[in-house]
């Protein structure tokens, strides 16, 4: 045990920072920011996926159903590697590793967070979009002013659990080289030779600790959402009056 806090003196700035600033950005802030990025990136084209595979045109639908079940169907790493291969012959010039594992995140989670989109709009009561196409709206009018706002609000526990996902799966990019938490733990124990079980507990830890921390606060948000929906079911009563606040706040 006392090896661990050994460790953890002499290379937290490491793990943290990765070589910064002598060197590439890395550790857990790299990881962070690579999540982030990714799970923002891929936010748009999760909604235009949802509503491609929600729309009433065969040519939208069919193209956007085939893609996520693709992305979906396969390995992470596949999706890793075709994407390293395949990015510098589109654009004619090497990228970076970082560059590379952000394009993955896009992709990989734009198809998942689609379903995620999808499942909170079907889950609105029909009669949200029955009503808004009787006061004249279109097709897309009614999803982008009437029911995205309200399935996006209802989403925000899933989003985060998807973007606590995401930071797991950012693991992945160490085999294409990018200097992520992973990748700052794995040249710590090329340093040291003799305590990998020490090392690769730090990294497990390190992860819970985060991820742990952002499920509590996925809990919260939805406990939030789940009362602030009741509170508005229950604040009035069949006749129109409003209740005492103790009634409207209380199951």
């Amino acid at each position: 045990m006392f090896s661990i806090f050994e460790i953890l003196r002499d290379n937290w700035l490491l793990l943290l920072v990765g070589q910064y600033p002598n060197g590439p950005l890395g550790g857990i802030v790299a990881t962070l920011i690579l999540s982030v990025l990714g799970i923002v990136l891929a936010f748009p084209l999760s909604v235009l996926l949802a509503l491609a595979r929600l729309s009433p045109w065969k040519l939208l639908r069919v193209p956007a159903t085939v893609l996520v079940y693709i992305v979906r169907g396969v390995p992470l790493l596949m999706v890793i590697l075709w994407v390293y291969f395949l990015v510098p012959i589109l654009i004619g010039h090497d990228v970076s590793g970082f560059t590379t594992m952000l394009c993955t995140l896009v992709i990989y989670e734009g198809a998942y967070l689609s379903e995620v989109v999808r499942a909170g709009i079907q889950s609105l009561p029909k009669g949200q979009s029955e009503a808004a196409r009787a006061l004249g709206h279109s097709h897309l009018g009614t999803m982008f002013y009437v029911i995205l706002p309200q399935a996006l609000y209802n989403m925000l526990p899933s989003m985060l659990s998807q973007f606590i996902s995401t930071i797991k799966e950012t693991t992945l990019g160490y085999v294409i080289n990018v200097q992520e938490l992973t990748f700052a733990a794995n040249q710590i124990n090329n340093q040291l030779l003799t305590k990998p079980f020490q090392v690769f507990f730090i990294l497990a830890m390190t992860y819970y600790v985060v991820c742990f921390s952002l499920t509590r606060l996925a809990l919260w948000l939805e406990r939030r959402i789940a009362l602030k929906r009741l509170g508005s079911a229950v604040r009035q009563d069949p006749g129109g009056s409003e209740l005492p606040p103790a009634v409207a706040t209380h199951p």
